[in-house]
């Protein structure tokens, strides 16, 4: 293969790549393409590389401007982009420089949990301008405004990956829960004190919810105040269901004591159906009106049906009784313990005062909330912790206990489907426990506005959907998914630079491990990326750009 240069009348100047070949025991030659449109520089490039084409290093080595160095971290980048295209999260943020910078926010979510101030650095350090395409760098207030962007644009996103996940038919069944996460701060809007799932006491809150489809996928989150209960963050879900993602034939999954009176006739107004559990004192309330008896739950499924056409679907968990009797066990001991501790205090100190060990005594046992069944007393400076027997079998009837409503007919779905149905909101458990902990870390929330605490949970619950999705194609795989981000965090390009100035990332051949978890992804590394040369920084001064005294 050469290049041919020739003349037309003197005037004319034309170059073609040309090869040559054998036919017929002749040597012939056949033009494969018209280089004239290329520069004198192009020209004499791709003739060096087909001079030097089976030794490429003896080309740089005749090119002293030539350099190679390690280049900028590729590969964790790379694969969380590629997933986020494939899995329409991309399309869905667009292509804007706003829809560029949330789509960053989410990588560097996925990759490395932290703050917009953390996300600039690890920029700094990833090819996030150059697989990105952005044409200028940002710094931390940039990302800080892009989630009041992400706020703005959060129901026309959620709209875009639901058509993308649901593109033919609608989803006949939607998981919803809540949770709530706590705040170190005081300064957020948003923040109040409420019922805390963390058990943070004194801290201030808010709260979210997750609508998930029938697969467990999220579709949609929305953040509410800290002081919101559960049941009031249900009708914005609902008119979500029904106007925005299309509504037809849904049945609605709540958890216990989240659907009520209010929000069913909410539901049957737009002919949705509905799958919840009922709290304990209900089920002690429908037991003494003889709606059902204690003897169902000795069965492995019961139902019961209401003269109103309500199915009642009872079940006892034997491991749940278990753990909740053991539970109780543990806490009379330490009630036990503390008692023999005081009778000994009492026994080396005549003159303390047998009132003052039996408050203590009883504050714990508030504390521990056994008082229904547990009663502490004193006779003759000792005290004795005395069990209700009756009380307790009372109380441990319904240990374990459970009992599912619905207003779906038993012609439509029978009872274990129902039962299955509901266990399905262990999905929507999961997404909380991974965005609140684990991989994602949704707290601590460095944002004090009511919308960019709402942009920074959609940036969490895109991040979410990445992680479920490389979970669930590692899932054959001996590691996590953070695991899998650090291993492939560790290929980098290598950056060509010709007269000092950068040129272009050349990606190596990954080793077998990081090409094994690619594969498992469904995802195939480029082998060149263009250089942008764009430096990402804070906007706090570089250690090198500071004045030396």
């Amino acid at each position: 293969m050469f290049i041919e240069k020739t003349n037309s009348h003197g005037k004319y100047t034309c170059y073609l790549l040309r090869e040559n070949y054998r036919e017929g025991g002749k040597i012939k030659h056949r033009t494969i393409a018209n280089l004239s449109a290329c520069s004198e520089e192009e020209i004499h490039a791709m003739r060096l590389a087909l001079k030097h084409k089976k030794d490429l290093a003896s080309l740089i080595q005749k090119c002293p401007d030539v350099t190679l160095r390690q280049g900028l971290s590729v590969g964790a980048v790379w694969l969380v982009y590629d997933m986020a295209r494939q899995l329409g999260i991309a399309d869905a943020l667009g292509y804007s420089t706003d829809g560029k910078l949330a789509l960053w926010q989410v990588i560097a979510r996925v990759i490395d949990q932290g703050s917009r101030l953390s996300a600039v650095r690890l920029a700094g350090s990833h090819a996030a301008c150059d697989i990105l395409g952005l044409d200028e760098a940002f710094d931390e207030d940039d990302l800080y405004a892009n989630l009041d962007w992400l706020d703005t644009h959060q129901a026309r996103i959620e709209d875009r990956l639901f058509q993308t996940a649901w593109p033919e038919r609608r989803p006949g069944l939607y998981l919803y829960d809540v949770t709530s996460s706590y705040l170190e701060g005081v300064c957020n809007e948003l923040g109040a004190f409420g019922y805390n799932r963390d058990g943070k006491k004194g801290k201030r809150q808010i709260v979210i919810g997750l609508l998930c489809d029938e697969k467990g996928k999220p579709l949609s989150i929305e953040v509410f105040a800290g002081n919101t209960q559960d049941q009031a963050t249900v009708a914005s879900q609902i008119h979500k269901a029904a106007k925005r993602f299309g509504g037809g034939d849904i049945t609605f999954v709540g958890d216990r004591g989240m659907l009520k009176s209010r929000q069913v006739e909410d539901l049957k107004e737009y002919g949705f159906h509905y799958i919840t559990a009922i709290t304990k004192p209900q089920i002690e309330s429908l037991l003494n009106t003889g709606v059902f008896q204690m003897e169902l739950f000795d069965q492995e499924l019961a139902e019961i049906e209401s003269q109103d056409g309500i199915r009642y679907i009872l079940r006892r968990n034997p491991d749940r009784a278990s753990e909740v009797r053991q539970n109780r066990h543990d806490k009379l001991s330490s009630l036990q313990k503390l008692a023999a501790k005081q009778n000994e205090y009492l026994a080396a100190h005549p003159r303390a005062r047998e009132t003052v060990a039996l408050r203590a005594v009883r504050e714990r046992g508030e504390k521990l909330h056994v008082t229904e069944w547990v009663s502490v007393c004193v006779s003759e400076r000792m005290l004795s912790v005395n069990v209700d027997a009756q009380a307790l079998s009372e109380i441990e009837k319904l240990d374990g206990c459970y009992v599912l409503k619905t207003d779906l007919r038993r012609q439509v779905v029978d009872k274990e489907t129902i039962h299955d149905r509901y266990k399905d909101l262990a999905h929507v458990e999961w997404a909380f426990r991974i965005s609140k902990t684990v991989e994602l870390e949704m707290r601590p929330i460095h944002v004090r506005l009511t919308s960019r605490t709402r942009g920074h949970a959609l940036v969490v619950m895109l991040a979410y959907k990445i992680v479920q999705e490389l979970a669930l194609r590692w899932q054959t795989l001996n590691l996590t998914v953070q695991e899998g981000m650090d291993e492939l965090a560790s290929v980098c390009t290598m950056e060509m630079t010709l007269g000092g100035k950068k040129q272009a990332h050349q990606i190596p051949e990954p080793r077998p491990s990081v090409q094994h978890l690619l594969e498992a992804a469904s995802v195939r590394l480029p082998t060149v990326l263009p250089c942008k040369g764009i430096k990402v920084a804070s906007r706090k001064n570089l250690q090198e750009n500071r004045l030396t005294r």
